[in-house]
C-alpha cells in the first residue's frame, strides 16, 4: 500500500482529503482518516435513532448496515485498490497488475469470499441489533428483506468463488 493511500481517505476510504504527496499535511490526513470509525459508528447510531423515533424502516436504513460491514471487511483492500488506480490513472506511475490465473486466482477469490462473509456477518448483526432496538414500534420487514437479498448475493458470490477453485482459469 502506498504512502498516499494510508493518509488520504475519510469516511470508509472513499472521500479524498488531500494526499500528502501534494499538500504536505500527513498529520491532518492521518487525523481525518482515523475519524473513519467515529463516522461509521455515528452513521449506524443515527440510523437506529431515526428508526426508534418512528421513521418507517426502509432499504436505505439497511444499506447503512451494509456500508459499515463492507467498510470494515474490505477497508484495507479498498484503500490499496484505490491507491493503485490513482497512481495508474492520474500520476501515470506504477505497473498494471498481472491478471491472476489458475490456483492463484482461486486462492484470491476465496480470500475475497471470506471478506464478503465477514461483511455479511457484521452487516446482518447490525441489522438484527437495529431490529431488536426498534422493537415492535415499527415495521422492520424491510431490514430483513435487505438481509435476504444480501444472503442471495453472498450465495452467488460463493458459487462463483468456489468455481474458480474447482475449475481454475487457464488464461
Amino acid at each position: 500500500m502506498g504512502y498516499c493511500s494510508r493518509n488520504c481517505f475519510l469516511d470508509s476510504h472513499f472521500i479524498w482529503v488531500g494526499c500528502p504527496l501534494y499538500f504536505k499535511k500527513p498529520k491532518l490526513s492521518f487525523f481525518l482518516f482515523s475519524l473513519t470509525l467515529v463516522i461509521d459508528s455515528l452513521l449506524i447510531l443515527l440510523t437506529a435513532i431515526d428508526l426508534k423515533a418512528g421513521t418507517p424502516a426502509s432499504i436505505s436504513h439497511g444499506i447503512a448496515a451494509i456500508y459499515i460491514g463492507v467498510s470494515i471487511a474490505y477497508g484495507k483492500t479498498m484503500i490499496s485498490w484505490a491507491d493503485e488506480q490513482f497512481q495508474l490513472w492520474f500520476l501515470k506511475t506504477g505497473d498494471k497488475k498481472v491478471r491472476l490465473t489458475g490456483s492463484a486466482k482461486g486462492k484470491h477469490e476465496i480470500k475475497m469470499l471470506i471478506r464478503h462473509v465477514v461483511a455479511f456477518l457484521i452487516g446482518t448483526g447490525l441489522l438484527s441489533i437495529m431490529a431488536l432496538y426498534i422493537g415492535s414500534q415499527s415495521d422492520t420487514s424491510s431490514l430483513f428483506q435487505v438481509m435476504k437479498v444480501w444472503g442471495i448475493v453472498l450465495t452467488i458470490d460463493a458459487i462463483i468463488s468456489i468455481s474458480y477453485v474447482i475449475f481454475p482459469s487457464q488464461k
